[in-house]
């Protein structure tokens, strides 16, 4: 799991990092607002910790821009305004749990562990045979049914289309697609990945031009559209 984590306080950032390691947690620092957004956008996060009290853009400002591509990534918001006020303020912006500092290490954790658990997308949330509109999609066998009849899928065909899948209704950054799909070792351009959403449509779009289920978010990523 990979959590972002964003506090200018040198000493709070290194021990929280620290801590959060030594559970088995991925952690990715960012000092200011603007570096925050920057991460959010070119990788993927399990949850987000952010301190309110931020240079540039503080905490609320990061945690709105956020929220305007990704509603579900679990935001715990850090600060030293203990205000009933301040919390309700940072519950409206978007964040998912609050916490006042000084805290307890544990409770953190605790919290950490919490949301995570909660908002987690495990492969188990797709079944193995997946239905949308008048398609089947079956990930065992890389088999699937479209507008035109049988498709055999290949590995990264069906590789991304379980992660749109997973992740359905929610935009997934072009930096998600890498590690997942690609892995860290090799970059494909943004315009492989426009191909294989292009065939995808193809593949399951009664209107491939005026597509219902696969979307290209200009700058932002690619998602699955399932209401269903």
């Amino acid at each position: 799991m990979r959590i972002l984590l964003v506090e200018d306080e040198d000493n709070i950032r290194a021990g929280l990092k620290l801590n959060l390691e030594l559970e088995g947690y991925e952690v990715v620092e960012a000092k200011t607002g603007r570096e925050a957004i920057r991460r959010f956008e070119e990788e993927h996060f399990d949850l987000v910790i952010l301190d309110l009290m931020l240079p540039e853009m503080d905490g609320m400002q990061v945690c709105e821009q956020i929220r305007l591509t990704n509603f579900t990534l679990p935001v715990l918001m850090l600060t030293a305004k203990s205000e009933p006020d301040d919390r309700v303020a940072g519950l409206k912006r978007g964040a998912d749990d609050y916490l006042t500092k000084p805290f307890v290490l544990e409770e953190l954790l605790l919290r950490v562990q919490n949301l995570i658990r909660r908002s987690g997308k495990s492969p188990e949330n797709t079944p193995e045979i997946y239905h949308f509109g008048k398609n089947k999609i079956n990930f065992l066998t890389y088999e699937a049914v479209g507008v035109g009849g049988q498709i055999t899928l290949t590995k990264k065909e069906a590789m991304l289309l379980k992660l749109l899948i997973d992740r359905r209704n929610e935009v997934v950054s072009r930096q998600q697609i890498l590690q997942s799909v690609w892995g860290y070792d090799v970059y494909p351009s943004t315009r492989t990945i426009d191909n294989f959403i292009l065939s995808f449509r193809k593949y399951f779009e009664e209107d491939p031009r005026n597509p219902l289920y696969f979307h290209s978010v200009r700058s932002v990523g690619y998602k699955f559209t399932d209401k269903s």
